[in-house]
Order: structure tokens, then C-alpha cells, then sequence
């Protein structure tokens, strides 16, 4: 298992849709392991496998409902939303893929979602709240789509101030 390189906007392979898995073998798993690796080193709850520059339709997802409880992992290979409510709700999202970014988004309240699991047996999962709004936002990501480009409204994240004092002094 390995951290990878998670790639930056505007990089190519972000923009592209990723193709559908059909080899369930090694490769996969290392890239699943891997990606698990390189979402807690980055300290993120999703990542999709574009950002780190393969063009796969595969996401995982780490997410804690509450401090203190052990995380959710979900590997989701080839995920197609299969219901989307029509509530929705507006969330700030960021993206590891577009470092210092925020954005309000629209997303729908209650998912559900049918994929693979990491062996290629079928999975479906219903998701609610924060995590309906992580798994769109990945399957957004498989298909070419970014938070910025659904957000009704991004900024910046102001810089540290010990970061303006070293770009003042550049």
C-alpha cells in the first residue's frame, strides 16, 4: 500500500469520464488499498480514482457520522446513481484535487447508489445527508464534473497569516 499523487486542477484526466472496471484483479485491489492510503493522509473523506490520475470508474469513502465512532469505508467500483430525492440541500464542499476552493452546492438529500464492491459483487447502498453529498461529489468526479462547476458560489480559503508574512517578504 502506497500514498499516490493526487493531481491538481485543471489536469486533463479531471475533466475526462473514467472507464467502466472490468478486471477485478490485483491491479484493483492495490489501487483501492492505495487510495484508502492516500484519503487519510490527506485527510479527506472521498477520492475518486482520477485524482490520482487513473482513469477508472472507482471511489472510496471514509466518513465518521459522529466523533469518536470508527469510520464507514466504502470501496464503490463502476457506482451509478440509481435515485436521486428530489429534495435537496445546499453544503460547502472543497476537493483535494483543488486545494484552498470552496463552493455552496445543490445536492439531493437521499441517494442510492448500485455499484461493485472491491470483488465485483453487486452493492447497493442508501445514503442520507453528508454522505449522499460525499458520493455524489466522487461520482461527479468519475464522470468529469467538479464541485466548481455546480457551486453556486466559491471563495478562497483565507491564507494563514504566518503565509502572507513569507509571500510579502518573496
Amino acid at each position: 500500500m502506497a500514498v499516490r499523487e493526487i493531481v491538481l486542477h485543471p489536469h486533463p484526466i479531471l475533466r475526462k469520464k473514467a472507464r467502466e472496471v472490468t478486471d477485478f484483479g490485483p491491479a484493483l485491489q492495490k489501487l483501492i488499498d492505495d487510495m484508502f492510503d492516500t484519503l487519510r493522509w490527506a485527510s479527506g473523506v472521498g477520492l475518486a480514482a482520477p485524482q490520482v490520475n487513473v482513469p477508472w470508474r472507482v471511489l472510496v469513502v471514509e466518513y465518521a457520522h459522529e466523533e469518536g465512532v470508527p469510520p464507514e469505508r466504502y470501496a464503490l467500483v463502476n457506482p451509478k446513481l440509481v435515485y436521486v430525492s428530489p429534495e435537496t440541500e445546499i453544503g460547502t464542499e472543497g476537493c483535494l484535487s483543488i486545494p484552498g476552493v470552496f463552493g455552496e452546492v445543490v445536492r439531493a438529500r437521499s441517494i442510492i447508489v448500485k455499484g461493485q464492491d472491491r470483488f465485483g459483487h453487486p452493492i447497493t447502498i442508501r445514503a442520507h445527508g453528508w454522505l449522499a453529498r460525499i458520493f455524489q461529489h466522487e461520482i461527479d468526479h468519475l464522470n468529469g464534473i467538479l464541485f466548481i462547476d455546480k457551486a453556486v458560489r466559491t471563495w478562497k480559503e483565507a491564507p494563514e497569516p504566518a503565509e502572507v508574512a513569507l509571500q510579502a517578504r518573496k
